[in-house]
């Protein structure tokens, strides 16, 4: 018998929607023969997000964190470390500092630095027939979260690859291959960051890196483990959404040229398209909750015990919740979207990613009178909790 939904499912890495709108039509909340409740409807995920006796510190699952290697392995006790895994005060304690990095006034700040190197990375692209991906969404949000940590770039290379590999720890559909690819780039990006941070004790700089070795939370400060895992959470937090967001919007205007050339011919509309982008295409699609009390919805009650799996993508495409939600809208408003995430868990890099995003494509359509998709066959990548695809063929014209 065919399950309703497998993580495993090629279909949900290549085109999920269907899955999602049957789950949503039949079962919306659907008991899994993963052992896990599955919920499509935006209403549920929401609720579940903001629930009281909901934890994100999945690591206490035993069978969790032995398919990642073990309670104690590199991975894992990163892992345990990170402010999205943690509940309660030792989220918030970290949360607190990391929360300096990202306020309204530090992104504005670097939106200049991110059109610079957005337009330094196009002017390398130059016209032609290019490869969207690799020449301008991957190389963006690492050197960005490199320049705002105070990493060198020139080892941007080397920290994208480590985050791709770490980023598959929340991904459902990993495999022995995986876990040790996860492994070995956790420890050796552990004892890069490391080094950096002696540094930083050396001789200070005005970086973040050395705020997050001096800041305090009511006179405790976080401790190097602390700081490297937090780190290594930020670059996997930050890049991975930004690239399928970049990549994932383009895509969608490319099936949508009416909406491209709105966008186009009217640029205003930039910032609020981002917010539809991640409702119609969402760069992370999944993310699982441990219930330590029971939580009741309109028609079901979830007990205390279960393991719970969100599908952002699904609901964002929630008929009760957007009117025709199939289609991309650029002008569409109320948008709640739920890509990154919601609840005390919000992410903290929403405003950083979506400006990073809006910046991309404002320059991309303002340089190009013409963006053609080449070649009909797309390959996504393997992880499903992150949406977002290994290359985008594009031909462009001035």
């Amino acid at each position: 018998m065919t399950a309703l939904f497998d993580p495993r499912d090629p279909a949900v890495r290549t085109d999920p929607y269907p899955i999602y709108r049957r789950l949503r039509e039949t079962d919306p909340v659907h008991w899994s023969h993963f052992g896990y409740w599955v919920l499509s409807r935006h209403a549920d995920v929401d609720a579940v997000l903001r629930a009281p006796g909901v934890s994100s510190e999945f690591y206490r699952n035993e069978v969790w964190a032995e398919r990642r290697g073990g309670l104690d392995s590199p991975l894992v006790s990163s892992v345990r470390r990170w402010m999205l895994m943690l509940d309660g005060p030792a989220h918030r304690r970290i949360r607190g500092v990391i929360s300096k990095v990202f306020t309204r006034g530090a992104v504005e700040r670097l939106q200049p630095r991110v059109a610079a190197e957005a337009n330094r990375l196009l002017d390398a692209m130059g016209e032609g027939e290019i490869d969207l991906i690799d020449s301008l969404a991957l190389p963006l949000p690492v050197t960005v979260t490199c320049e705002l940590l105070g990493l060198p770039t020139d080892n941007r290379v080397q920290c994208r690859q480590w985050t791709e590999q770490i980023s598959r720890v929340i991904d459902p559909s990993i495999t022995p291959d995986d876990v040790a690819e996860m492994n070995r780039a956790e420890t050796e990006f552990r004892s890069y960051v490391a080094g950096e941070l002696d540094r930083r004790r050396s001789a200070s700089q005005d970086d973040i890196l050395s705020l997050l070795v001096h800041a305090d939370v009511d006179g405790v400060r976080l401790t190097d483990e602390e700081i490297i895992a937090n780190v290594l959470f930020l670059f996997v937090a930050g890049h991975e959404t930004t690239v399928n967001l970049v990549g994932n919007g383009m895509l969608a205007l490319l099936r949508h040229p009416a909406q491209l050339e709105l966008l186009r011919s009217n640029p205003a509309l930039i910032p609020g398209a981002i917010d539809e982008i991640t409702r119609f295409d969402a760069p992370v699609q999944i993310v699982s909750r441990l219930l330590d009390e029971e939580v009741v919805l309109d028609d079901a009650v979830l007990p205390a015990g279960a393991k719970v799996m969100l599908l952002f993508g699904a609901a964002g495409r929630d008929p009760s919740r957007y009117a025709e939600p199939e289609s991309l809208d650029v002008t569409r408003t109320g948008i709640k979207t739920l890509a990154f995430s919601g609840g005390p868990h919000y992410c903290l890099g929403a405003a950083l990613g979506k400006m990073e995003s809006a910046v991309v494509l404002g320059e991309l359509l303002g340089r190009y009178s013409k963006i053609e998709l080449t070649g009909d066959e797309l390959v996504w990548r393997p992880n499903v909790s992150f949406r977002g695809l290994e290359r985008l063929p594009l031909r462009l014209f001035r």
